[in-house]
């Protein structure tokens, strides 16, 4: 959870501003969400599909754009790391970081240096 909205919980929580749950609607807890956040994105004009998922993508981006590690923001996401790299990790400061450095490298290796190297680590795989 986020500090501030963390922050902002337990402040509503000391003077009982909340009866039993943080999301209530005339002190009564509220079922579903759906209907509130219709109501949200008509007062605020959205337009377009704009569903509570919506917040989800937008959360995922924000994300990877701030370079937090994959792991952590799949997790507070709720996702795989596979599933938020293959759908936002272009958004990353990160993505083809390594790939567009090495094209730009002034050090050249040659096609049997490489050959050589692949050769050695599967050489070591097969041994370990």
């Amino acid at each position: 959870m986020p500090p501030r909205l963390l922050t902002h919980m337990r402040r509503w929580a000391r003077p009982k501003l909340v009866a039993d749950c943080f999301v209530e609607f005339n002190g009564k807890p509220v079922a579903s969400v759906k209907k509130g956040f219709r109501s949200a994105v008509g007062l605020a004009k959205l337009t377009g599909k704009v569903t509570p998922h919506t917040l989800r993508h937008t959360a995922a981006t924000w994300l990877m754009q701030r370079g937090v590690p994959v792991w952590e923001a799949a997790e507070f996401l709720g996702m795989s790391a596979e599933v938020l790299l293959s759908t936002y990790g272009h958004h990353h400061p990160d993505f083809l970081h390594g790939a567009a450095n090495a094209i730009t490298s002034k050090h050249r290796v040659s096609v049997v240096e490489s050959v050589v190297d692949l050769e050695r680590a599967r050489e070591k795989r097969q041994k370990a």
